[in-house]
């Protein structure tokens, strides 16, 4: 098994490289670190411009590779390669590699823009998951585990559609393998209201009663676990918005949460709608897109 990770030292953050160590140390495999250096443009004739870029960005992939070797040997317990290639795609170029690698997950990091602990999707990595038919895990922004650490306890994002119950069954059987803990967390979020009620309570009756339904369709997947003797727990996130139902979660060191790709993109590939999107951008633990 290998797990491609996207490095990139300019951006002074190794999360993703901690995150994919987790991994490798969870189901054993190798932690491939992968730099793209900018492509020149070819031209009829080379010039020396044309050699000069070519040797600058083959020292800047040689120098990246280094750093991801030197900041992997402080992992002692996990197997670990870091290579460089070119390309004028970095989200293309990565996901050549995978092909070519076998990779079973793309790791990547967050953008620069975002604040420590939380995941900030950049352009590229957006284009990644618009793209791959891989499972892409994205770390929070100065993701730190603990020397060590594996993945202790997956969390899948469960919306009692077809497409999670297609999941449920993947899902559990990698925490069988792994020996994670398997729960099951559906948002419900209660709406402001637009305008004033009518009669008081309502809007709280409203949310009871999607909360009553959010139980009642864990209990069924409970039971469905239950008869292939995998035990899970269950868990809703409440609040008005994204980051206030997902900061009342209860997360541990080992935690990741699992999100399935939007029901209605209909190729086989990582693709976040809008729900996804929300919970990735406001999760406190790596997430990981299954296609």
């Amino acid at each position: 098994m290998t797990y491609l990770v996207s490095y990139r030292p300019q951006t002074d953050d190794s999360g993703a490289l901690a995150l994919a160590c987790q991994f490798a140390r969870s189901e054993p495999g190798t932690v491939h670190a992968l730099t793209v250096v900018p492509r020149g443009w070819e031209t009829s004739a080379g010039s020396a411009t044309d050699g000069e870029f070519e040797t600058w960005a083959a020292q800047e992939g040689e120098a990246s590779a280094e750093a991801a070797l030197a900041i992997l040997a402080q992992e002692p317990d996990v197997t670990a390669e870091a290579t460089w290639v070119s390309g004028r795609s970095v989200p293309a170029a990565i996901l050549q590699q995978a092909e070519a690698l076998g990779a079973s997950l793309i790791v990547v990091g967050s953008g620069t823009d975002g604040p420590d602990g939380r995941i900030a999707v950049s352009s590229k990595t957006d284009r990644l998951l618009h793209s791959s038919g891989v499972p892409v895990a994205l770390a929070p922004r100065g993701y730190q585990p603990a020397p060590g650490s594996k993945i202790t306890r997956v969390t899948l994002a469960f919306r009692d559609d077809d497409a999670t119950w297609k999941l449920l069954d993947d899902v559990a059987e990698i925490c069988k393998r792994i020996g994670a803990e398997l729960r099951l967390l559906t948002v419900a979020l209660k709406q402001r209201p637009m305008v004033p009620s009518p009669v008081r309570g309502d809007e709280d009756l409203v949310f009871a009663k999607l909360v009553e339904q959010v139980k009642g369709a864990q209990v069924e997947a409970m039971e469905h676990l239950y008869k292939r003797g995998v035990d899970a727990t269950v868990d809703v996130a409440r609040g008005t918005s994204w980051a206030d139902a997902l900061d009342g979660v209860d997360w541990a060191d080992g935690d990741v949460l699992v999100v399935g790709s939007s029901r209605t993109h209909q190729l086989a590939n990582v693709f976040l709608g809008s729900g996804g999107a929300k919970i990735v951008r406001h999760s406190p633990v790596p997430v990981v897109v299954l296609p």
